[in-house]
């Protein structure tokens, strides 16, 4: 437990933090990489380059200087940081390395302002999150259906739309998969030839059954200048025959149990866990309401399992082009929905802000929303 003095003290950083706080984060992945290289082999350059991993930290670091008096409220995110972090082979052993590197991070950027007593409060209170976090993530790799990064030979490789692939994949040593549940992911490990690190990334899983083969889904990643790394190396380089290395499936983002009818709604290579979960809900007798958002038909992935759906009655489809017709809107949405729905949804950062906010203004509550952003967390729970 915190001193009140040192909560008062984490409570009074909080401006700070708003005003520095990508300002510290990103001097903080800067000092730890340059003292401990090695931690290159897990972490995103791609989102390093782009400011989202720096951008998704300090707002953590921030939630949790707001809740410090009720940490719990956070354990929602912290749940989910979790989950990756145990796909990641984020250990115990790392926390001190990131916790010292914080530390110097907010000495550095804050200076003279940076008194004893702040800092030995952030110091005392990292203890206790790194804590939280640590034994959430012990009780994950228990749970694990195997341990640290196991070999799988590429068996299918299909092109699901212009900019999506998907990978299906057996292990090597012959052992059968336990099924998956809807909307997990699962996390590749590779090594690019010329690159210096490993380099690992998420990708959600497209359906439960795995009699034969896991199969997960990728989107050719380029923002501008700037090309992801693993994606491009998957859609180019990665055939049949080759072997890759994946970590156990891991996500909290499934579906809970319910009375109310289910609304999945998707964006881009979003629809992919939602599509595990339109099979296993569909399965179910679930009445389904299945809306994607795309830029036009050519993007839109699965499309032979959208018309295997076509004669169930419990499953309709909406697919929205903003390239014709612009992006989802209150108005469409009110048109579809009731209100009384559980709603599911995943796609970019900014496609979950834009969908909350006008379920905010259509008046549906938090409590029946789940939600997957692709890419780091960031004020998407504000």
């Amino acid at each position: 437990m915190l001193s009140q003095e040192t909560r008062e003290i984490i409570k009074a950083t909080v401006p700070v933090l708003e005003q520095h706080g990508t300002e510290i984060t990103s001097v903080f992945y800067a000092h730890m990489f340059e003292e401990h290289p090695e931690l290159l082999n897990v972490f995103n350059k791609t989102n390093q380059k782009l400011g989202r991993q720096q951008t998704a930290l300090a707002q953590t670091v921030l939630a949790a200087a707001k809740h410090i008096d009720h940490l719990e409220a956070i354990i929602p995110n912290v749940n989910q940081i979790a989950h990756k972090h145990r796909a990641l082979e984020i250990k115990p052993e790392h926390y001190p390395i990131v916790g010292e590197n914080l530390i110097y991070a907010i000495k550095k950027v804050l200076g003279e302002a940076a008194t004893p007593e702040i800092i030995n409060a952030w110091t005392e209170a990292y203890g206790v999150i790194a804590d939280v976090f640590i034994q959430m993530e012990a009780a994950l790799y228990q749970e694990a259906e195997w341990q640290g990064f196991k070999a799988f030979k590429v068996v299918r490789v299909k092109d699901e739309s212009a900019h999506i692939k998907s990978f299906v994949v057996e292990p090597v040593d012959g052992t059968q998969l336990k099924p998956v549940v809807a909307g997990q992911y699962i996390t590749v490990k590779v090594h690019p030839e010329g690159d210096t690190n490993d380099m690992l990334r998420h990708y959600s899983i497209c359906h439960t059954d795995v009699s034969q083969g896991l199969e997960f889904a990728v989107k050719r990643d380029v923002q501008g200048d700037v090309k992801g790394a693993v994606s491009n190396y998957l859609h180019d380089c990665v055939k049949v025959g080759d072997e890759i290395l994946l970590s156990a499936p891991a996500g909290e983002f499934v579906v809970a149990d319910t009375d109310r009818p289910l609304a999945f709604i998707s964006g881009g290579v979003g629809m992919t866990p939602v599509m595990a979960m339109l099979h296993e809900q569909a399965a179910e007798g679930k009445d389904i309401k299945f809306i994607h958002s795309a830029y036009n038909r050519d993007e839109v992935p699965f499309k032979d399992e959208i018309i295997s759906f076509h004669n169930k009655e419990n499953v309709q489809f909406y697919f929205n082009y903003s390239e014709s017709a612009g992006r989802l809107t209150k108005e469409k949405l009110e048109k579809i929905l009731t209100g009384e729905e559980e709603i599911y949804m995943c796609g970019s950062v900014g496609f979950m802000e834009s969908l909350l906010a006008i379920f905010d203004d259509m008046g549906v509550s938090r409590d029946h929303i789940h939600f997957e952003p692709f890419g780091p967390k960031m004020s998407i729970t504000a």
